[in-house]
């Protein structure tokens, strides 16, 4: 598992008082970085190797301006060339936001999705949610 603090901003608040729920995604895609090191290890654009394919998010709690906020990923479900993280959200003791997220390995200049490499799926199996 990746934990990732967040440090809540005025702007993400809205008129309601609390984080608008358009910001939890950008959030949660926050705690993804180490991931996206994994398979594109400089971070280029020029290297990326992942295309976003789907993404679910259930809301359980508000979350506020006033209180750091912490991702939890995991890595779900490795296959062929796709594989599916589990986030969660969450502010002092409430889990207020999870989801999952899945992304296929992908190869930009041919245009086409690829087989996740085997350094990627052996760095992936200390970070599986059931390990």
């Amino acid at each position: 598992m990746w934990e990732t603090p967040i440090t809540p901003r005025v702007s993400e608040t809205d008129g309601a008082g609390h984080i608008n729920n358009t910001v939890i995604p950008i959030w949660l895609e926050a705690g993804r970085r180490e991931v996206f090191r994994i398979l594109t290890p400089d971070l280029s654009f020029g290297n990326w190797r992942v295309a976003l394919v789907n993404m679910n998010v259930d809301y359980l709690d508000q979350t506020y301006f006033q209180q750091e906020a912490l991702v939890k990923t995991w890595v779900d479900r490795v296959g062929g060339k796709s594989f599916t993280l589990y986030e969660e959200l969450w502010q002092g003791d409430r889990l207020c936001a999870k989801g999952t997220v899945t992304y296929v390995y992908f190869n930009y200049e041919k245009g086409a999705s690829e087989a996740i490499p085997d350094d990627a799926r052996a760095a992936f199996a200390s970070h599986m949610k059931d390990a």
